[in-house]
């Protein structure tokens, strides 16, 4: 695979029939609480346009990004280690429990879907996996070494990713009547880039990946999809230069991460033909973190507007000379990241400020104006 990859090339190919268009809300994918109808119903309701299917981790072993995968590997289980997860020789406790979780919100989904009214419609679901860097980095061999150090269970952990990730999109296709999009978590990814993962000891360290090498396993999990895919780092800084070269139709990322270093990556990704999906509503209450200065004054915190979620974003597309309609041709608004550590009350007002933002941006970007 060469350098600059084939992610333009797919976007504008896949672009006549992508629905991951612009000015529109969605979120990340995890979500507080351990009640899958009620996540469903919420997100349901709240994301109109791109809704998800909900991710649980308050749940435990096997609801968690990680465990989850292992629900959707083909011919690959996971076993828990002292550090987190493991490959197994054979299905064990935690496959089984990760499997039974999917398949409960997925019938969560399925039940919220149908009493909506949306079989048919032609409404749009995300759904979301770990990437499969990120998947390798944090994923032990029985050994006890990072999957991301042998190239033979790298690629053996890939293609299982991606030949389970093809069916659990059709599987979701089929169930809702929906189309699907895919989301790839690679928190990890800029670790790998840069060669910061620990090893199993101090002494022992886990290489950089070369930039084209991670290209090659990453691009083979994503062109291996009938689905178009986004992919999203929460990574501090995201791997924006490398993500452009992708075949990924979308990339999303924090918007609190990124600096003036990676204003010339973010430009090309949309002259590339991506979509930027833009974490703008951060995950916990702005108004808590003033509530020392409040109980200092007799002022209460002042509750957070969208005009101050979506303030970031139109600068960043005016720094990078880009027209304004490009708010709502090619970008999408979603929380900075995960929302399973925000209270629930935060959780649904992260979605409305989303929806909110969207909006603004969808209808008339130029009139947006900032003290």
């Amino acid at each position: 695979m060469s350098e600059t990859g084939t992610g333009a090339a797919d976007s504008t190919e896949r672009g006549a029939v992508d629905p991951l268009s612009g000015g529109i809300a969605t979120a990340v994918g995890s979500w507080p609480g351990t009640d899958p109808r009620e996540a469903a119903n919420t997100v349901l309701g709240e994301l109109a346009e791109l809704t998800h299917l909900p991710e649980l981790p308050g749940r435990g072993l096997g609801a968690d990004m990680i465990g989850r995968v292992s629900a959707l590997l083909v011919d690959m289980r996971f076993d828990t280690s002292t550090r987190g997860y493991r490959l197994a020789a054979r299905p064990g406790a935690v496959s089984r429990r990760a499997r039974d979780l999917l398949r409960a919100d997925l019938d969560a989904l399925e039940e919220a879907w149908e009493t909506s009214g949306s079989v048919g419609t032609g409404r749009v679901v995300k759904v979301q996996a770990t990437g499969p860097l990120t998947l390798a980095a944090e994923v032990e061999l029985p050994g006890g070494h990072r999957a991301l150090t042998d190239s033979g269970a790298l690629r053996d952990l890939s293609e299982s990713l991606a030949e389970g990730l093809a069916q659990h999109v059709a599987e979701v296709g089929k169930r809702l009547g929906a189309r699907v999009v895919l989301q790839l978590d690679e928190p990890s990814l800029t670790d790998v880039l840069n060669g910061s993962l620990r090893g199993v000891s101090v002494l022992n360290t886990v290489r950089a990946m070369p930039g084209p090498e991670a290209l090659a396993v990453l691009d083979g999990v994503i062109e291996a999809q009938s689905a178009p895919v986004l992919v999203h780092s929460c990574a501090e800084p995201p791997a924006l230069a490398f993500l452009r070269r992708s075949a990924a139709a979308a990339v999303g990322f924090d918007v609190a991460t990124i600096g003036t270093r990676d204003l010339d990556s973010i430009g090309e990704t949309l002259d590339a033909g991506k979509r930027l999906v833009l974490g703008l509503v951060p995950t916990t209450d702005p108004a808590t973190r003033t509530a020392a200065q409040a109980t200092r004054s007799t002022a209460a915190p002042t509750p957070v507007t969208w005009r101050e979620i979506a303030e970031p974003g139109v600068r960043l597309i005016d720094r990078l000379g880009f027209p304004r309609t490009a708010l709502a041709e090619s970008v999408l608004v979603a929380p900075a990241c995960g929302l399973a550590g925000a209270p629930l009350s935060w959780a649904r007002r992260a979605l409305s400020l989303a929806n909110e933002t969207a909006r603004a941006f969808a209808e008339d970007p130029e009139s947006l104006t900032f003290s």
